[in-house]
């Protein structure tokens, strides 16, 4: 799926996001609100990964994902 179908359907994904990434808090998936830049950053936070690893996972997750 591209980035743009789940910029477009972020309230249908947003709890494939928390399943995916248990430690995003629900005030990080809305402010996230379907921007992969935002999911990044938190994810980095969140988790302590360095950018090119929270793109990765990020990048995974969005071939994998289906509505």
């Amino acid at each position: 799926m591209n980035w743009d179908r789940i910029e477009g359907n972020w309230k249908q994904l947003k709890g494939k996001v928390q399943q995916q990434w248990g430690k995003l808090t629900d005030d990080d998936i809305d402010v996230i609100d379907g921007k992969q830049a935002e999911l990044v950053g938190r994810l980095q936070e969140r988790y302590g990964l360095a950018k090119e690893a929270a793109q990765r996972q990020v990048d995974d997750w969005t071939r994998a994902t289906r509505l």
